[in-house]
Formats: C-alpha cells, sequence, structure tokens
C-alpha cells in the first residue's frame, strides 16, 4: 500500500508539471506571432548597389527633360530683297518632320542682344591677305555692335585654334586682339567652327539672347579632323547662324581672278545656308562693307520663334525644319534647315 502511495502522487506531480509547461508555452506564442509580424512589415535593407530611400519618400526618378528649338528667321520680299519686319505670330507655321509645331514663344528681333564669334583664317594660304582678313573683321565688329547688352569673341584658326579674346563688348579689346595676330601653319576650318560651337555656344542662352559665328576665310580647309557635317551639325544643335566672308579674291592688288563657284565656295555655302545664314565673297574694300551692313542689318531685322517638338525622343536622329507663310507667295525667307535630336543636357555639354 505504501508503494502504491508513493506511485500515485509521483505521477500526480509529473501531470502537475506537465501543465504548467503547457501553459507557460500557450502564453509565450503570441509575443512570437506578434514579433513575426514586424519582422514581415520591416523594409528590408537596400541591396548593394541600390539607393536608400529614406522612409515617407519615394524613389528617385530620372528628370524629365524638354527642349526647345529656337529658329531665328529672315524674311525677304523675292523681288527686292528688302527685309520684312511687320510680321505677327500669327503668319507663321512650323513643320518638324512634316508635322505642325505649336509656336510657344514669338519675338520680333530688332533689339535683341547679339553674341557674336568672330573666326579668322590664320593659316599660310591667307598671308598675302591677312590686312585685308584683319580689316574686315574690325569693320565688322564696328558695324554690330550697337549695344552694351551685345558681346562678341575673336578667335583664329590656322594648325592650332586658338581664342584671343573672350566675350566682351570693348571694342579696344578686340581691336587690339586682332591686329597682332600673323599667319602660318595649316587650316583648321571646320574644326575651328566645331570647337568655338562646343565650347562658347553651347552654354544654356539667356532669354532673347542670339548666337551668331563670321567666319573670314578663303575656304580651303587643310587639316581638320571634323567634317564638314559635323561642324554644320553642332552649330545647328547650339543655335548658331554661320555667315561667311571669303576673301578668296582679296590680295596685295584687291580683286584677282578666281574659280567661281568652286568646291571650296560650295562648302561656305552650305556651312551659311544650312544654319540659316549666308556667305559673302568679296574682293574689295567696297564689296566688302556692303557685306558687313547687310549682315548687322539681317541680324537686325530677324524674328526669334520657338517651339517644343511634340516628338520627345532624343534619338540623335536629324530632324527636318520647315518654315511657312501661308498665303504669302511674295515672301522667301532663310532659317536653318533642322537639327540632331540630342538630349539637351548632352547638347549643353552637361555630360
Amino acid at each position: 500500500m505504501k508503494n502504491r502511495y508513493w506511485l500515485s502522487l509521483c505521477l500526480m506531480f509529473v501531470a502537475v508539471s506537465l501543465c504548467g509547461l503547457v501553459a507557460v508555452n500557450a502564453q509565450q506564442e503570441p509575443p512570437q506571432k506578434k514579433t513575426q509580424q514586424k519582422s514581415e512589415n520591416k523594409t528590408p535593407p537596400p541591396q548593394k548597389g541600390e539607393p536608400n530611400t529614406p522612409e515617407g519618400q519615394e524613389p528617385k526618378t530620372d528628370k524629365i527633360i524638354t527642349y526647345n528649338v529656337r529658329l531665328p528667321i529672315t524674311v525677304l520680299e523675292k523681288e527686292t530683297n528688302r527685309f520684312v519686319t511687320d510680321l505677327k505670330q500669327e503668319d507663321f507655321e512650323i513643320y518638324e518632320d512634316k508635322v505642325k509645331q505649336t509656336v510657344i514663344s514669338f519675338r520680333p528681333e530688332s533689339d535683341q542682344p547679339l553674341d557674336v564669334a568672330v573666326l579668322m583664317d590664320t593659316s599660310n594660304s591667307v598671308s598675302p591677305k591677312l590686312k585685308f582678313e584683319k580689316d574686315a573683321a574690325i569693320s565688322f565688329i564696328e558695324t554690330v555692335l550697337k549695344s552694351r547688352r551685345d558681346r562678341a569673341l575673336f578667335a583664329t584658326f590656322d594648325s592650332e585654334i586658338e581664342l584671343h579674346q573672350d566675350y566682351t563688348n570693348r571694342m579696344d579689346l578686340l581691336s587690339k586682339a586682332i591686329t597682332k595676330v600673323k599667319a602660318h601653319g595649316a587650316t583648321k576650318l571646320h574644326d575651328a567652327v566645331y570647337r568655338v560651337c562646343e565650347e562658347k555656344m553651347s552654354a544654356p542662352i539667356g532669354v532673347g539672347r542670339r548666337r551668331t559665328m563670321v567666319v573670314i576665310t578663303d575656304g580651303q580647309d587643310t587639316e581638320s579632323e571634323r567634317t564638314l557635317a559635323e561642324a554644320i551639325s553642332i552649330a545647328q544643335r547650339t543655335e548658331t547662324v554661320i555667315f561667311v566672308i571669303s576673301t578668296k579674291s582679296g590680295g596685295f592688288f584687291g580683286v584677282q581672278a578666281g574659280q567661281i563657284d568652286s568646291r571650296e565656295d560650295k562648302e561656305l555655302k552650305r556651312i551659311a545656308e544650312e544654319t540659316g545664314g549666308r556667305a559673302f565673297f568679296t574682293g574689295s574694300v567696297i564689296e566688302l562693307e556692303k557685306s558687313f551692313s547687310a549682315i548687322a542689318r539681317e541680324l537686325r531685322s530677324q524674328y526669334l520663334v520657338a517651339y517644343q517638338p511634340s516628338n520627345e525622343n532624343f534619338d540623335g536622329k536629324f530632324r527636318k525644319i520647315e518654315v511657312r507663310l501661308p498665303g504669302r507667295k511674295n515672301l522667301k525667307l532663310r532659317v536653318k534647315e533642322g537639327y540632331n535630336a540630342v538630349r539637351p543636357d548632352v547638347r549643353a555639354g552637361l555630360k
């Protein structure tokens, strides 16, 4: 009996212990579930190479980039070549790749400031006519810079491309820089146009400012790494209108005989016309003065029309631009032929 008593007592102790253990486990189970739920709601740490975005903020996305195409447009009467300056925004229609665009800005340009880059050929081929070129450059700048808001820079190209005077409105500094240059070396005309556009014409432009380049040369490029097409392309992208003054006929004794419409002449016409400018072929001081006056009048008679392209795909392809004047068959115009659709931050040298 005594042994049975102790056996029963031991069994009861074991049963009580088991019940207590079950109760303890039951009490601990809810905190385990709560911890598990908290772990599921916790934002996982960023993987290697991913940005750590603070809680409550949206992850960063690429900034939307917009680009407005600005078109300096010259309008003339067909019969007289007189500049027409009284047109309104509704007179113009802009097409890009045959798709009509919406004009977002329209400015008559008679009083808008100018950024003018004057590039002079100082290669050996122009040595006999260097004085002619210097006089041409000084006369042009004196003719064009009419306001304190207008600025000009002066650069030369031969075997090297050199900036002698950065943007300024001081005629004394520009004249001094032009007077001291000498002729030597080969000719890098295309490289000079490309480099000046890339380094001096690609920064974001101020409201209403216009970019113009005047190239004084005999047109014989002999050593450029860049092609004519590349020079035209970057001028179009940077909205730079190029005017060319050919000195091929200038020399010690004034006008010299030369082949008309040679390959060099055609290239000069192309770089001017495809950027919205003109090429002048001069051989005397009188003709030169007329050319300068024509350029100055044109720059003060242009319209600046801007639109945001409906095609926002920056694929680098060429976009053809057409400007129409409906119902004005007696008028003609000059404007760049198009541009390559490059991202604006790339075009401005930011990437």
